[in-house]
């Protein structure tokens, strides 16, 4: 190049390449390619109309991507039926159209609109994000949003949050109706899975006399003494089908029925509460929100004064459970004469003819000092019971007029009775006192600290009330509980007429309240009436 000569630079040539493929959804620009598509129906209640309403989403859909061969391939219509959208855990029609997404089976997914996909914002946004990384597109019918659209997260955004907060409107709206259902004392139960009731014509329970009979066989059963897993092994032998319709019983089921109040035509509301509307989380009631107690709400199938002997026996046993929870009649009825513990049941010889089951101290060989009692043999208590009842048989008349005495004694129970419902009343009193308080106390400015001394003393007395009504009841409990056990004896005294030859187990559990074994080794029986 000379000295003095200038170069023109020349500017470069640039060819566009046009693109072929779309960035985020990954079609092809130009081609035949066909979007698979699929739809996503649910509805949130099993309801007849809700059925129908499912059922025409269904069809929708179907008919929508089909009609249009030409550009979209049909994959399936995935659905959820009777779940909520608060959360998308237990939604399995909805986690599988999103595995499918994620492994390359769909394009595009079409749903009626926010609300039906979630009503949870964290939830939309995260399935939203997590389908636009794979190049999954979702097109929210009404409110006219494809996710791929550079407005769409915004608009996703602010409907999922309307969704959630009409959600939690919902929510409070129904947690208001069932508070509104449990102050006007309206009962419903699980029919499906509980036995001796079903919903009758007025919305209330109907008693099913073929169940209510298993119920009072259960109650009778563990009021004549047997422990609830031998019942709970008796009913499965005989093949009686559970409050569920299955075959086997356990132990916790019968004492579910012994101890459930709607039994005896009562029904305690609200004993759990939802805490989160969005995770459907429910937790036992234990004073976070008000309970309701409704008395006479539907007709009984246990007295109520049954249903209260029962709940006696069930606190008496669970202070003995150690002892009596096996399915033999004399579990926790042999007491040692030495220590005052409990006997219990051992095999000896459980393999050859000389097997035998004898009964020895628990605390026998616990500790440094030894219970001096000795082991007694199952016969031979069997043979000391039908020893004594033979005794008071052959003065079966004299028996019979002392227990009728005794019955007469805690027969009468009306001033019990009147000073129960007297401290009733009184307690309802204070109540009203304390809410008319809240009321002055909210409807205008109070001295705060008279306020607090008379809302204080209020509460005292309230607390003293409720210990007096306990005690009314536990000894009320306590007579009604005698009153069975003399009764109980009698009838089994009555009924039989001759000399006892054999070890009968209803006899004993109506009239033995338990055996001492004396540190010489001597049986001696305590009936329940002496």
């Amino acid at each position: 190049m000379s000295e003095g000569r200038t170069t023109v630079w020349q500017p470069r040539n640039v060819t566009t390449i046009p693109a072929t493929i779309r960035p985020l959804s990954q079609m092809p620009l130009y081609g035949t390619r066909k979007r698979r598509v699929a739809a996503y129906a649910r509805v949130s209640t099993d309801s007849e109309e809700q059925q129908t309403s499912y059922e025409a989403q269904v069809d929708y859909y179907t008919r929508y991507i089909t009609g249009k061969p030409d550009e979209w391939e049909f994959v399936r219509v995935y659905t959820d039926e009777g779940i909520s959208a608060t959360n998308t855990k237990r939604r399995d029609g909805f986690n599988s159209m999103v595995q499918d997404a994620l492994d390359g089976k769909i394009d595009l997914i079409i749903t009626k609109s926010v609300s039906r996909f979630a009503r949870n914002t964290v939830d939309s946004l995260t399935t939203v994000r997590m389908l636009k990384e794979k190049g999954v597109e979702v097109f929210f019918e009404k409110e006219n949003i494809y996710t791929l659209d550079s407005k769409g997260e915004l608009l996703i955004t602010i409907m999922s949050s309307l969704a959630q907060e009409e959600s939690r409107s919902i929510s409070e709206n129904v947690t208001w109706g069932l508070h509104k259902r449990f102050a006007d004392g309206k009962v419903t139960l699980p029919y499906k899975r509980f036995l001796g009731y079903r919903k009758g014509e007025n919305g209330l329970p109907e008693i099913v006399e073929e169940e209510a009979k298993v119920v009072r066989r259960i109650y009778a059963s563990f009021l004549d003494g047997q422990p609830v897993s031998a019942i709970a092994k008796q009913l499965t032998s005989e093949e009686v089908l559970t409050p569920s319709g299955g075959k086997k019983w356990s132990a916790s089921t019968v004492e579910s029925i012994l101890t459930n109040e709607k039994y005896k035509g009562a029904a305690i509301l609200q004993k759990t509460f939802t805490v989160d509307f969005l995770m459907k989380k429910t937790k036992v009631n234990e004073g976070e929100v008000p309970m309701y107690y409704v008395e006479n709400s539907h007709p009984a199938i246990i007295p109520p004064e049954v249903f209260d002997l029962v709940q006696d026996e069930m606190r008496k046993r669970r202070g003995e459970a150690k002892y009596r929870h096996g399915a033999s009649c004399f579990a926790g009825m042999i007491v040692c004469g030495d220590c005052g513990g409990f006997y219990g049941s051992k095999v000896w010889h459980s393999n050859d003819p000389y097997r035998c089951v004898i009964w020895r101290c628990n605390r026998k060989y616990d500790g440094e000092k030894k219970c001096s009692t000795p082991h007694v043999r199952e016969e031979d208590v069997k043979v000391a019971f039908i020893k004594a009842i033979n005794d008071k048989l052959t003065c079966k008349d004299a028996v019979l007029s002392g227990a009728k005495a005794a019955l007469a004694a805690v027969m009468d129970m009306s001033a019990l009775d009147a000073d129960v419902q007297r401290i009733r009343e009184q307690l309802l009193g204070v109540a009203h006192q304390m809410k008319e308080c809240i009321d002055r106390n909210a409807r205008s400015v109070q001295d705060q600290e008279a306020f607090d001394r008379e809302y204080g003393a209020l509460e005292t007395r309230c607390a003293e009330l409720k210990l007096r009504q306990q005690s009314a009841e536990f000894r009320r409990n306590e007579l009604q509980s005698r009153k069975r056990e003399i009764d109980t004896y009698i009838k089994a005294l009555q009924d039989n007429g001759g000399i006892v030859t054999q070890f009968d187990e209803g006899l004993w559990r109506a009239t033995v309240e338990r055996i001492v074994i004396g540190v010489d080794g001597k049986i001696d029986l305590i009936l329940k009436v002496e």
